[in-house]
């Protein structure tokens, strides 16, 4: 088994990054040209990550002769949730076939970020001036997520009759799907689990997404490998066979292909085969993307949880983490950089903002669970301003106290995440602390609770404490287990030390946006995860692309 190449079981590649569609439209623009309309254009413009520069990216055609301009020319960017992408779209009035933008007459400018266009998927936005008193017209953003074949198969592959290739037992059989690629060879794509000492192997069902099982060409040559398992990883070929998507979609299922051995039909006269492979099931299913939801009208909440703890230190040094007479406090820090990216995606931009450790006024009453505003009737705070500011007057009324238990806010967010299990809301949890926990008893088994809710949590670690125990939380690799034995039903934690990203060789601005990817990075595989298991498909878009505002000189 020379040319196989190293494969985890069950594994399939990770799908690209969402790719987006951004189109064009403008009303009202105004006459530049002294004796004809507008010849417009907009010209777009991005800040990578990291940089504070504007990068010219792309431009539109130019429409002569319009002040109500639709542009053909699609501009396609990469999706990002992780990251705050800034776009400025400036919009000229074209006066000759110069390239230079300083030959053209300057119309004006509108700023978004892409986070905030496809959350809301059509954006239509005064356009700006250097002389606010000038009405400039409106530029109209859509943005549209491009299909790229969004579909996954899902089959069940089982084998009858293989050839024994253990001296003293049966064999114990694996298969590899590989597709066939532009040179003649094979790629391998998906591999399935070992069944041991069996000739006739029942496989788990299996799903792959269409794009990386043929790269969307359904008529493309695929091929089974069967393999005799053995310990010393010189495993034993049993025999091949080769289909389509196509032939297997098109059925009648169940589908029979001859397991054949090459070898041994050069060798053998008598050799009718090695087996039979026989495909039970296949279905084509849609493959549904953060995007997809997002546009169809999912709401995203995000309620922030603060640590008060006395492990801060006392917030009149400055060594405390929340001494505030010095510049932003790393927990403010931490905050604007994550909030900022959220708020894109919550509608209202209202964030509810809840403390634990602190006794409270006004005879000193500990709690794990209370409105940093002071205000349980309305404990929201309006956009990360506001969120800084009721942090900020909260400190001095409350008495840094403990211990450290999430559990609390754990269950306060479990609470409005169980009244919407239908795909309209998904809820994050964003807890700033700095200590040791000290309730993982029951902060696991709260977890557990959540893991089958809409519900991610994302914990910042401030400071430079030991956040060791904060990895059993964070199980990517393995599945978390509540000390009552129940186990979590998806990973929906992520934890992430800010002190990662603050070192002499960075810039402070640079790791709080490496910060921000970090812990949101988990989000939208999370989200997705949840509605899958749920079965939940989104709704249509909100909005309809094709009944954008009329041309005003068509009306």
């Amino acid at each position: 088994m020379d040319n196989l190449p190293s494969f985890r079981p069950g594994s399939v590649v990770a799908p690209p990054t969402s790719q987006v569609e951004v189109t064009f439209s403008a009303r009202n623009l105004p006459d530049l040209d002294y004796l004809s309309k507008s010849d417009p254009m907009v010209v777009v413009y991005i800040q990578p990550f990291g940089h504070n520069q504007w990068q010219e990216f792309s431009r539109t055609e130019v429409i002569v002769n319009s002040r109500n301009p639709d542009f053909t020319k699609k501009i396609v960017m990469m999706f990002r949730f992780e990251e705050q992408q800034k776009l400025k779209f400036e919009i000229y009035d074209v006066d000759s076939s110069s390239s230079d933008l300083s030959r053209h007459d300057f119309i004006g400018w509108v700023e978004i970020t892409l986070g905030n266009l496809v959350s809301q998927h059509v954006i239509q936005k005064k356009i700006e001036y250097h002389n606010p008193n000038l009405n400039r017209g409106t530029l109209i953003i859509s943005a549209e997520e491009l299909s790229y074949n969004k579909e996954e198969v899902e089959f069940q592959l089982v084998a009858h009759g293989l050839d024994r290739k253990d001296f003293f037992g049966k064999s114990d059989p694996f298969v590899i799907i590989s597709k066939s690629v532009e040179s003649g060879e094979y790629v391998a794509v998906h591999k399935t689990e070992v069944i041991k000492t069996t000739l006739n192997p029942v496989w788990k069902s299996i799903t792959i997404p269409v794009r990386n099982l043929n790269n969307g060409d359904y008529e493309r040559t695929l091929k089974l490998e069967c393999w005799d398992w053995n310990r010393s990883g010189s495993h034993s070929f049993i025999g091949e066979a080769f289909f389509s998507l196509q032939k297997l979609i098109a059925g009648p299922l169940p589908m029979t292909l001859f397991c054949m051995n090459p070898e041994k039909q050069r060798k053998k006269k008598n050799y009718k085969n090695s087996g039979k492979f026989e495909f039970v099931h296949c279905k084509i299913n849609p493959i549904y993307t953060f995007l997809d939801y997002l546009q169809g009208g999912t709401e995203i909440n995000c309620t922030i949880a603060i640590d008060f703890t006395a492990s801060n230190g006392d917030p009149n040094t400055p060594s405390s983490l929340h001494y505030l007479g010095g510049g932003p406090t790393l927990y403010e820090q931490a905050l604007s950089a994550v909030g900022e990216i959220v708020e894109d995606y919550d509608s209202d931009k209202q964030f509810p903002v809840i403390g634990f450790g602190a006794r409270l006024p006004p005879i000193g009453r500990v709690s794990h669970e209370f409105h940093v505003n002071f205000n349980p009737t309305n404990p929201y705070c309006d956009r990360v301003p506001g969120i800084i500011g009721a942090y900020r007057s909260c400190l001095p009324l409350v008495q840094l106290y403990g211990p450290t238990n999430f559990a609390p806010c754990i269950r306060h967010v479990t609470k409005f995440a169980q009244e919407y299990q239908d795909g309209s809301h998904y809820f994050i949890l964003l807890i700033l602390t700095d200590g040791i926990i000290t309730d993982m008893y029951d902060t696991k088994e709260a977890i557990v609770d959540a893991s089958s809710l809409p519900l991610s949590i994302i914990i910042v670690g401030i400071g430079n404490a030991d956040f060791s125990a904060m990895d059993e939380l964070d199980s990517d690799t393995t599945v978390l287990t509540a000390p009552s034995g129940r186990k979590a039903q998806r990973d929906i934690v992520q934890f992430v030390p800010f002190s990662k990203f603050l070192n002499a060789n960075m810039n402070p601005a640079l790791g709080r946006l490496h910060l921000a990817r970090d812990v949101l990075r988990e989000i939208p595989d999370q989200f997705v995860g949840y509605m899958k298991s749920r079965k939940i498909s989104p709704k249509p878009p909100r909005y309809d692309l094709s009944r954008l505002p009329p041309d005003p000189n068509l009306s």
